[in-house]
């Protein structure tokens, strides 16, 4: 079965719009931050207009509306990801929250397999995003623990020789990503997450580019903590989530204090609320967690097999037409096997951000920079690159297009 883009296009009514002087918008930066259906906006809107209220302590018809659409929106991502434990759903600002959360947390742990301290490690990989190191150089600096991490190879692939010697009996956690942003790897996450748990470590994994696609089943994947965030998958700014097995947030200590959060509060002591409410101070991005729902809905009436057949197709044709290219380097795997729809490359005597500008006097938006993932492009001995990413509403044409910028980008810069 292919999938109707022309329809599915209606839905976003941004793509309707020009660009640069009339060109129409090819929009191509979806690892970024997708595009908003109108069934999420109208959702959003919605609520504003009709049920906008605190949650979870009005006691008035506005107020029960409000708490029943956020905590609906909360079973509505738990039922996405596999979770029939809405429970474990933690919502947050986005991802980087949700990894430091645990991290936070992690670090103030009393005692037990939570606590990390010195003499034990932190395993992460070279293909990881800012949010998924950052948070644990910070965490082994302040507890003393030693921060390790996997290489990468020069396809693009995590460097597995020595991951005997890395997950150890002083692993106390691997965190490590579901599928890269800048090469679209999809990493051995269960295989990782087995060999850990063999070693007594806990495992998070960085989903943020692979929830959106449909890949995700909690259950199956074997890890223990699990971040995403709402603006890649249709859905709203300001809103990621954190799932992690119950009996953790149980064990957990509180990430941040202040209302809703709380059981009972003396002046010399508080108790705290269950999870996921231990975790969520203050007044939650209550819209955004409705609009997720909206967008969890949008996807979920969506045949997500076809949507990734489409999206590979993309990634096929992007490849190929990229590859013909004199000068052009694509970083990370060339193959479709347990790839992404993230392609970044660089171009033989152009600098990423001239490609970008270049593409974008054509209409053509894309992604130029080291996309918060240094590291990585270290690792691979350049500065920056440009990324082209693909979701469910682009097109070949628009795969088409973005080959044919690059080649205006080598003719304005007599670049051949």
């Amino acid at each position: 079965m292919n999938l109707d883009v022309a329809v599915i296009r209606k839905d976003f009514p941004i793509l309707d719009r020009t660009v640069r002087g009339g060109r129409p918008l090819v929009y191509l930066d979806s690892a970024n931050t997708s595009q908003k259906p109108r069934q999420v906006i109208e959702t959003v809107t919605d609520f504003y207009e009709r049920h906008n209220a605190n949650i979870h302590r009005a006691n008035h018809e506005l107020g029960e509306e409000a708490t029943a659409a956020y905590e609906d929106g909360r079973i509505k991502v738990a039922r996405f990801i596999g979770s029939s434990d809405e429970t474990e759903v933690v919502f947050t600002k986005n991802i980087s929250e949700a990894i430091n959360l645990v991290a936070y947390s992690l670090g103030n742990a009393a005692a037990g397999r939570l606590r990390i301290g010195e003499g034990d490690e932190v395993v992460i990989t070279e293909m990881e995003h800012h949010s998924n190191i950052v948070p644990w150089q910070l965490l082994c600096q302040r507890t003393g623990a030693r921060l390790r991490w996997f290489g990468v190879t020069p396809g693009g692939r995590l460097d597995m020789t020595n991951v005997d010697d890395l997950i150890n009996e002083r692993t106390k956690i691997v965190a490590i990503a579901h599928q890269s942003n800048v090469l679209g790897t999809i990493n051995p996450v269960t295989e990782i997450a087995a060999r850990a748990h063999a070693a007594g470590a806990l495992v998070l994994v960085d989903a943020a580019q692979s929830v959106p696609h449909g890949l995700m089943d909690v259950g199956a994947l074997g890890a223990d903590f699990v971040g995403f965030t709402g603006h890649k998958m249709c859905g709203p700014t300001g809103i990621g989530v954190l799932w992690a097995r119950r009996e953790l947030l149980e064990e957990m200590p509180p990430f941040l204090g202040g209302g809703e959060m709380i059981e009972s509060v003396w002046m010399d002591r508080s108790t705290y609320a269950p999870p996921p409410h231990k975790f969520e101070a203050g007044t939650m991005p209550i819209a955004e967690a409705v609009g997720l729902g909206a967008a969890v809905d949008y996807l979920t009436n969506l045949d997500l097999a076809t949507v990734r057949a489409h999206e590979q197709n993309l990634v096929r044709r992007a490849l190929q037409l990229l590859g013909e290219i004199d000068g052009l380097r694509i970083l990370g795997p060339t193959e479709l096997a347990d790839r992404g729809s993230a392609v970044s490359f660089t171009l033989e005597g152009i600098h990423p951000h001239d490609v970008s500008q270049v593409l974008d006097d054509r209409g053509v938006a894309v992604r130029a920079g080291h996309h918060c993932a240094w590291p990585l492009h270290r690792a691979f001995g350049v500065q920056a690159s440009t990324r082209a990413s693909f979701y469910l509403y682009n097109t070949a044409d628009e795969v088409e297009a973005l080959a044919d910028g690059i080649r205006m980008a080598q003719k304005f810069f007599r670049v051949t």
